[in-house]
């Protein structure tokens, strides 16, 4: 098996503030103390050169633990006319390495197809980004088992035009529709299947690439289940939402990831 780095991602969404940025990192330099698992931050846009500081103000007290920075969206676009979007480059530029794509609230409220998903995956990768692609089944699609139908097609999109070997600098979470703010969560083994579907999708063009793909899970994350969650063997970490926000419980899960 590949030693696969467990990650937890912070998704703000709409929300937090400069202040929880600088508890997260009060509390990271306090109690992270190793490198096992990999940290990262996706603040609002305008938090980003908040959280740039504090990583560079911070270096020697997080004490080798890896946090990074991500932000929530990008533009398909380098430049233009397109007021209110952000190209690659200035994430880029922002200090980001990571960057969410695909997400299911900006395929379902802002009209994201999954060829605009795979542009946005492109660009993030042109401009030295690693892209975190959301992939996921909505509630009437568990129940007709379509799961693993529509997940493949939102995967074959980005695959064809970025190739396989595109996923060799990405991450992928798997975010279930139905459970994403919801307070629901797949059980493990739900979880667990759809990862290992996702994995093995992967493998069947490139077995370097299935088995040394990150994917995340991203479904109302708790600490109450985040263990059982991250012992699954194809479950590497957390795409996190609603306690992102609560810096004890973000740190609860960390510390999870490091252990799992």
């Amino acid at each position: 098996m590949a030693l696969r780095r467990p990650m937890v991602a912070g998704n703000w969404k709409m929300n937090g503030s400069a202040q929880l940025a600088q508890e997260l990192f009060k509390k990271f330099a306090a109690k992270l103390q190793d490198d096992s698992a990999e940290v990262v931050m996706c603040p609002p846009s305008i938090y980003l050169e908040s959280v740039r500081q504090l990583l560079e103000a911070n270096k020697e007290p997080l004490n080798g633990c890896l946090v990074r920075m991500g932000a929530q969206n990008l533009s398909q676009h380098d430049f233009g006319a397109y007021t209110g979007e952000i190209s690659g480059q200035m994430l880029k530029d922002s200090g980001c390495r990571y960057v969410i794509i695909g997400h299911s609230e900006r395929r379902r409220m802002y009209g994201e197809t999954s060829d605009i998903v795979a542009e946005k995956f492109a660009a993030a990768q042109k401009h030295g980004l690693t892209p975190i692609l959301c992939v996921g089944e909505s509630g009437p699609a568990r129940e007709a088992r379509r799961t693993f139908e529509v997940i493949a097609e939102e995967l074959d999109v980005v695959i064809e035009k970025n190739g396989t070997m595109a996923f060799d600098n990405a991450i992928i979470a798997y975010e279930p529709l139905w459970a994403v703010g919801t307070g629901k969560s797949a059980t493990p083994e739900q979880a667990q299947e759809v990862h290992a579907f996702i994995r093995k999708r992967l493998s069947e063009v490139s077995p370097f690439i299935g088995e040394n793909v990150r994917i995340l899970y991203g479904g109302s994350v708790t600490p109450s289940n985040a263990a059982d969650l991250f012992a699954q063997p194809d479950v590497d970490g957390g795409l996190i939402g609603g306690a992102s926000l609560n810096s004890s419980e973000f740190l609860s899960l960390c510390t999870i990831a490091m252990s799992a």
